[in-house]
């Protein structure tokens, strides 16, 4: 066994990573601090990203112009304008096209700026870094009762947390709701599942191992006291994800015993629900099947706002209803105020119409395949040095778009884009995940 290492030294723990293009070095630092920043402080983890990305997109407009899924948002940034345009509510629908555009401006130029496997590890390793303090600040204020509303860097980063939790009893952190920090943590623990499976996957004892596995214990243990089943599902279907690709189905039969026994206690009929409810916590079961929230008025289910959603798309299938129109909509129906409908393809369609939902899920899908497909084949063919096939690449491919599949999936149950923060963490991944596949050299493109 090889002595240890002292961490420092890592590549991957370098304050900076240098960008293999010289011209690039500047962008890719503010990157990093940007993403360093993000969790913390939507203002200035995401201005800096937004500032950069002008920078890029100044320098390299004719080519990243030309770029066919640049002008497949062009155009969908043009029907959330003409659609605003219809809308009863002009001023709250050109308002919630800010929640798209500037996020499109990030994609493209981050797109241009990843061009290496080396970066996608970078953004890895940053983001779970930032879940310590995360993580630190939920537990103290879930089991000490800490909250208030902190201010650092003479008001430029300030949070508001309920020493009770938001919801009360649920983990929120520094974000506004547990759900919001459930997405959150449903990214960081996919990267660090895909960091620390590289790391083991090695064999060689390391502080890293050792750092990467407490890492990601802490925010699985965190996922679980946000109360998100969306999440609690979404980790589960990961680590079996992870488990088929690296042929361990052990650990498949484990997760799917976890998973049916869960279920199990939830949803069986007595007396098996009594037997499965021994070795299941309340905790688990009564979330799943709701009697620990059973005073929920109807207006609040999923199902109620999904219907609701639906009929508004079929009244006005083209142009929608405007975006922000959801939640007055439903309220004057319902007499209950709600933010978003809890799925991302019906209050897309529901205040764009259908073309626009459709622009949206069809460009992501499109460049999801195209990162599938690479992973399948492009790694062999590639004819670029930067992209030499390998387990731990491959790996690391695969952690990326796993973690966007998870954000994905997370969008069909709940609506978490409204915290710029979560939104710019997805657009990252997906960035990542076609800046890869793109390269010039690799026969995908």
């Amino acid at each position: 066994m090889e002595p240890f290492k002292p961490l420092f030294r890592s590549p991957d723990l370098k304050i900076f990573q240098l960008h293999p293009e010289p011209t690039l070095r500047r962008q890719w630092n503010a990157a990093q601090i940007g993403l360093f920043l993000l969790p913390f402080s939507s203002f200035l983890g995401g201005v800096l990203l937004l500032v950069l990305s002008f920078v890029i997109w100044q320098k390299q407009y004719k080519t990243l112009s030309r770029q066919p899924v640049n002008r497949g948002f062009a155009i969908l940034s043009l029907w959330l304008v003409i659609s605003a345009g219809f809308a009863s509510n002009r001023t709250d629908a050109f308002l919630g096209i800010f929640n798209f555009l500037p996020f499109f401006v990030v994609f493209a130029a981050l797109s241009y700026l990843i061009q290496t496997l080396d970066q996608l590890r970078r953004i890895a390793w940053i983001l779970l870094l930032t879940s310590i303090p995360v993580s630190l600040i939920g537990f103290a204020q879930l089991f000490l009762h800490w909250g208030g509303n902190p201010s650092v860097l003479y008001g430029l980063v300030e949070w508001t947390i309920d020493p009770q939790g938001t919801p009360p009893g649920r983990m929120a952190s520094v974000f506004a709701y547990a759900n919001v920090l459930a997405s959150y943590y449903v990214i960081v623990f996919v990267l660090g599942l895909g960091l620390w499976i590289e790391a083991i996957s090695k064999r060689v004892a390391s502080k890293q191992h050792y750092l990467l596995a407490s890492i990601v214990l802490t925010d699985a243990i965190a996922l679980i006291l946000t109360n998100s089943r969306n999440a609690w599902a979404i980790a589960l279907l990961a680590c079996l994800a992870f488990a088929v690709y690296q042929k361990w189905y052990w650990v498949v039969g484990v997760v799917s015993a976890i998973a049916g026994a869960m279920l199990g206690a939830a949803f069986a009929p007595d007396p098996l629900a009594t037997g499965f409810r021994t070795v299941v916590p309340r905790f688990f079961w009564a979330r799943l099947n709701d009697q620990l929230y059973s005073d929920r008025p109807v207006a609040q289910l999923r199902s109620t706002q999904w219907k609701f959603a639906w009929s508004l798309a079929e009244q006005h299938p083209l142009t929608g209803w405007g975006l922000r129109s959801f939640s007055p909509l439903y309220e004057s129906q319902m007499h209950y105020w709600l933010g978003h409908p809890h799925n991302l393809f019906l209050m897309m369609a529901a205040e764009t119409g259908f073309p626009g939902a459709l622009l949206l899920y069809g460009l992501v899908g499109w460049i999801m395949a195209q990162g599938v497909l690479f992973m399948r084949r492009g790694f062999a063919q590639s004819r670029n040095d930067r992209l030499r096939q390998g387990p731990e690449e491959r790996r690391l491919y695969f952690t990326f778009l796993t973690a966007f599949f998870a954000c994905t999936l997370f969008c069909l149950l709940d609506i978490t884009l409204f915290d710029a923060r979560i939104n710019l963490m997805g657009w990252v991944l997906l960035a990542g995940i076609w800046g890869i596949s793109r390269q010039p050299s690799s026969l995908s493109t």
